[in-house]
């Protein structure tokens, strides 16, 4: 276990370090299995301007309040009452950025990622959305504010570094309530 130190995640350019943590790795260990795979999709949320951002506006709840926290810690909420989705703190105290992991490609620990998921082989759905990756991977609400350094949950540089031409930048999934933030470029996704 090499986590990335908590430096990395006070960075001040929640979009650039979203397209940064393509190809990086996702790790956790819960219930004594080690899982994880390769970052290929991600999501910037930019704070209390951002109107897609659960902070817009400077809200604080008890479910976001973990995002005014000191960047490198883990940001975990439910969405539709169904799936949990994980999400890393960037920035500095009061500041909350987070990023969305919205798919990674499996590596370690595939046949408890598939036991979670209820499947028997993998395919694209395996760890393709926001709610499978937690799901595959063991994440729930009780790991919202976590450091993102281990030893439950933790993302490490292997050196794969995606170009950015093979990076495909869009708008978010699932914000249309945000109006013109809505189109924001702001997923990227790594060319497949």
């Amino acid at each position: 276990m090499k986590p990335l130190k908590l430096a990395y995640y006070r960075h001040h350019d929640v979009v650039s370090l979203s397209q940064d943590l393509l190809g990086k790795f996702l790790m956790t260990h819960i219930g004594g299995k080690v899982t994880g795979g390769m970052i290929v999709e991600t999501e910037a949320y930019q704070g209390p301007e951002d109107r897609a951002s659960h902070a817009f506006g400077g809200r604080r709840t008890r479910r976001n309040e973990v995002m005014y926290g000191q960047g490198g810690i883990c940001y975990v909420y439910r969405c539709y009452g169904i799936h949990n989705l994980f999400n890393i703190v960037t920035h500095s105290t009061n500041i909350p950025h987070a990023i969305l992991i919205r798919a990674i490609a499996p590596v370690d620990g595939i046949e408890v990622m598939l036991k979670r998921r209820g499947k028997e082989k993998v395919d694209k759905t395996l760890c393709g959305g926001p709610g499978t990756v937690s799901q595959a991977l063991g994440i729930e609400l009780k790991h919202s504010g976590l450091p993102v350094t281990g030893p439950e949950i933790w993302v490490e540089d292997r050196g794969i570094k995606i170009a950015k031409k093979d990076i495909i930048a869009g708008p978010r999934v699932g914000v249309d309530y945000a109006g013109e933030h809505a189109s924001l470029p702001w997923r990227f996704r790594v060319k497949v």
